[in-house]
């Protein structure tokens, strides 16, 4: 494909998809010209290299993230969604959890959905350092919840270009950690459970549990911090 006939959101939409396939490492300039059709040369047309075309990226899939009407939902409800989706963003594209400890994102994807997180926590009465706050813990929690999976997904990609068969790699190793956890008494209580989940696995609901108990926490601080201090004498 000649480079007249490219454009910026052809190439940024393709990049995505051999991200979702291939992760960080599997992005190359010679790659995505070869799924385009086109040389590498006419990428750099469109974008400066490597690197800003994963920041064009990223601030794409953040447009997925769905942002719930304010004025018809309550801010609880608001927040729980406007978590679920970005969980759900993240776990579809892995390899963008794997580029926050390389990468500085922007755009106005981002943008759209900071601004929406805070018009929420404001809306729940969050004063601006209160909502900067909760918007912040938030994404925290999220980001660090869905880590576990965007891991294993780099890593069985890396098991497989070594020539390893990942699957089995893995099982192994969770079989020797197992051996060793069943030296600690509490996780050996765990895993003879009668319905005991995997060494390391997380529990069912686990993300579901977290982020409500997480907005219990922040609604309490909301509202100790709203009453009179003569009140809560």
């Amino acid at each position: 494909m000649p480079r007249d006939t490219l454009t910026r959101e052809q190439i940024v939409q393709t990049a995505i998809q051999l991200l979702d396939e291939e992760g960080l490492d599997g992005l190359n300039m010679r790659g995505l010209g070869k799924r385009l059709g086109a040389v590498a040369t006419a990428v750099y047309w469109h974008v400066k290299n490597k690197d800003d075309l994963i920041v064009l990226a990223a601030d794409q899939v953040w447009g997925e993230i769905e942002l719930p009407d304010l004025a018809t939902v309550d801010w609880r409800s608001a927040a729980t969604r406007m978590a679920t989706g970005l969980h759900a963003m993240f776990s579809r594209h892995p390899w963008l959890v794997q580029a926050f400890g390389s990468y500085l994102f922007y755009g106005e994807g981002k943008a759209r959905y900071d601004e929406h997180c805070l018009a929420v926590y404001e809306a729940g009465g969050f004063d601006d350092a209160a909502a900067d706050r909760a918007a912040a813990t938030v994404f925290t929690f999220v980001l660090g919840n869905v880590l576990g999976t965007s891991a294993m997904v780099s890593l069985t990609r890396r098991l497989s270009r070594n020539g390893k068969n990942a699957e089995e790699a893995i099982a192994d190793t969770m079989t020797k950690a197992t051996e060793v956890a069943m030296r600690f008494p509490r996780l050996r209580a765990r895993l003879d459970a009668p319905i005991a989940t995997e060494y390391a696995g997380a529990p069912e609901q686990t993300f579901e549990y977290g982020l409500r108990v997480l907005l219990d926490g922040l609604e309490a601080e909301r509202a100790a911090s709203a009453t009179p201090a003569a009140e809560r004498v």
